[in-house]
């Protein structure tokens, strides 16, 4: 599901300015957005910030003649596709979790239509209390999602839990709960990165490869309601959130880890770019440079993919391809040998460290091509396709 509409409700707090930003992102994802402000909220942020940001006039008066009817409680929620209140105050918490409705915020979400979430931030002290907890988890049983708090060093001095999430993670969770679940009850490993064949205390054998792809895959998996793990060597990229994280360096690490926690996996994805040599006899010393040619002795690693897909039970095995030249013929001979469901083929030249790229899907039933766009949107489409082949082969 593409979301299309959502009701921004911001309560009073520090973190209402990054309501703000919140605002932006989601207006830059194609999104249309009302905000809906608390009276304390307008003492942190005010309201032109946000219509300038939106486009729309902001409400906060339960009486606001704005409104033809002078029904905004009922009308602002109706066509949006959610209500996400960020910030969400611990007095704001209580209000929706005992079903008050003494102002337009908390009015509309309870005349609301549509899903509710909600991002907690306050003081560690106020999220730990037992008030504040019993009233989240009332929250939970009445089907609202509660998005974080996150741990950090807070506006009051403290460190702890009680921060809001930061706007690009919201997002990215707000996307993911409107996500179909394909991959509900599963678990799926997924490797990611290069790896790192050390050849002294300094340097090493490795690839441009930026992870990205690997990532995006494991963010749609968990969006899709897998239970992941990824496996990933080095890169500049956070992990997702939910997802089980194992950072790994060489591709003797990287098989050692995928073995440890492949025997329960029902779907394995392999993205990470691979080293198919290690240096055989590594220096543990820097090796100082002279006039002289260095030799490296190299010796192939294993081959991480077709050792799982070798399995006399083998997981669902997916693998990549990335070519330089005859692409998804490689892809093809590749996807035969190792005997694989599925293996997505893509250009090396044009994929490697971009945001955007082509994916040809090659399986039992032919090549399935998925136009050039974001990685993100292409890892969703492919995860839309293991799935329809993992269902099918189940059956």
């Amino acid at each position: 599901m593409k979301l299309k509409r959502i009701v921004l409700g911001v309560t009073g707090g520090v973190a209402a300015y990054k309501a703000a930003e919140l605002a932006r992102l989601l207006v830059k994802d194609g999104i249309d957005v009302q905000v809906v402000m608390s009276a304390a909220a307008r003492h942190f942020v005010g309201a032109a910030t946000f219509q300038a940001l939106t486009g729309h006039p902001v409400f906060s008066d339960l009486w606001d003649d704005r409104v033809d009817n002078g029904m905004a409680h009922i009308d602002l929620t109706r066509g949006a596709d959610a209500i996400l209140v960020a910030p969400a105050s611990a007095d704001f918490l209580a209000k929706l979790a005992q079903g008050r409705a003494d102002d337009l915020l908390s009015t509309l979400c309870l005349a609301r239509d549509c899903p509710l979430l909600v991002a907690p931030a306050m003081n560690r002290q106020m999220w730990e209390a037992p008030a504040t907890q019993r009233n989240v988890a009332q929250l939970s049983s009445d089907g609202v999602t509660v998005l974080g708090p996150d741990s950090g060093e807070q506006a009051c001095g403290e460190v702890g839990f009680g921060r809001m999430l930061e706007p690009e993670a919201l997002l990215d969770a707000l996307d993911a709960r409107f996500q179909p679940k394909r991959f509900s009850g599963l678990k799926v490993v997924i490797t990611a990165g290069p790896t790192f064949e050390t050849i002294d205390a300094v340097r090493g054998i490795t690839n441009p490869s930026s992870g990205k792809m690997g990532y995006a895959v494991a963010r749609a998996a968990l969006e899709a309601g897998a239970e992941v793990t990824l496996i990933s060597g080095r890169t500049c990229l956070p992990p997702p959130r939910d997802a089980r994280f194992m950072p790994v360096m060489s591709a003797q690490d990287m098989l050692v880890a995928v073995e440890a926690v492949i025997d329960t996996a029902d779907i394995f994805i392999s993205v990470a770019a691979v080293a198919d040599y290690y240096v055989l006899n590594p220096s543990e010393q820097k090796i100082k440079k002279d006039a002289h040619i260095l030799t490296l002795e190299l010796a192939p690693n294993p081959d991480i993919l077709a050792s799982i897909s070798s399995r006399p039970k083998p997981p669902f095995c997916v693998g990549f391809a990335a070519e330089s030249e005859n692409i998804e013929e490689y892809a093809e001979l590749k996807r035969r040998r190792k005997h694989l469901p599925l293996i997505v083929a893509n250009d090396v030249k044009e994929a490697v460290g971009s945001d955007d790229v082509r994916l040809v899907l090659l399986d039992e039933a032919g090549r399935h091509v998925l136009e050039k766009a974001d990685k993100q949107t292409q890892a969703r489409l492919l995860v839309a396709h293991i799935a329809e082949l993992y269902n099918t082969r189940n059956q």
